[in-house]
């Protein structure tokens, strides 16, 4: 199966937070699926350590690379077809990193592993 982590799954998960769900470690572990990290949810984080909402405890592109190859995430970047179809997305969420991810999910036809309610009202696949 193929699966697009939301960037806070991919940070519970890094973290091993208590938040994440027993079924997201049992999918994220399982080395049949495909897991993909969104070169947005690396954008969000940036974006996050810039203003001071986010702390890691390494530099982002160790923190990044590191989780890539010990998890063997697959990379994804934004693709004009996926922002087009932000286009065509109901007003349901206003974030644009979780928008951009949605698209991703539609055009790439992937589950999105997510616990964010707004994602889950769109018509497409998630798991939690």
């Amino acid at each position: 199966m193929k699966y697009l982590l939301d960037t806070h799954v991919f940070l519970w998960f890094a973290e091993d937070n208590i938040r994440l769900s027993k079924t997201t470690k049992e999918i994220i572990a399982d080395y049949r699926n495909n897991i993909y990290l969104s070169s947005a949810s690396v954008w969000e984080i940036s974006i996050k350590i810039s203003i001071g909402k986010l702390k890691l405890k390494k530099d982002l592109n160790k923190f990044i690379a590191e989780n890539i190859v010990q998890y063997g995430f697959i990379p994804i970047a934004i693709t004009i077809p996926h922002t087009i179809e932000i286009a065509k997305l109901p007003e349901i969420h206003k974030d644009p990193f979780d928008r951009i991810l949605i698209a991703q999910s539609i055009v790439e036809k992937i589950q999105i592993i997510t616990s964010d309610k707004y994602i889950n009202k769109y018509n497409i696949k998630t798991v939690w």
